[in-house]
């Protein structure tokens, strides 16, 4: 007795292979539009970003702007700003120089920025050249 076997059945039909052929090229024909769409959205969300940062922006500046509508706020910037007073004052005005002060005080420059001394014994320092006479000849 001679054994026949069962054909097998063939994996891939020409139908399947169509089928796939158009699956394929469905696939290729939306990856286009898709990352357009993608890309515009992303678009979208960084200019709603932008125009609410520049809303922020807008709110702040008008809160600043409102505040330049009050007498005192104004007299207040004028005195910070541009060191005005009102008559009868007397501005101080503090300045920083370390070099002046140290060559006034009959130290050297460098040595002072080296290393800072102190306040109470930069205070010292200037209350004995303030008791020295003066240098000028004055």
């Amino acid at each position: 007795m001679k054994r026949t076997y069962a054909q097998q059945p063939r994996r891939y039909t020409g139908r399947a292979t169509v089928l796939a052929g158009v699956l394929v090229a469905l696939a290729l024909a939306y990856t286009y539009p898709v990352r357009v769409y993608l890309n515009q959205q992303s678009d979208i969300a960084r200019i709603e970003a932008a125009q609410q940062a520049q809303r922020e922006l807008i709110g702040d500046l008008t809160e600043e702007a409102a505040l330049w509508d009050d007498p005192e706020y104004v007299k207040i910037q004028a005195r910070e700003r541009f060191f005005m007073v009102l008559p009868g004052e007397s501005p101080l005005v503090v300045l920083v120089d370390r070099k002046g002060a140290a060559r006034d005080a009959g130290v050297d420059p460098k040595a002072a920025e080296r290393a800072p001394q102190p306040w109470y014994d930069t205070l010292w320092s200037s209350v004995q050249a303030a008791n020295e006479p003066d240098r000028a000849g004055r």
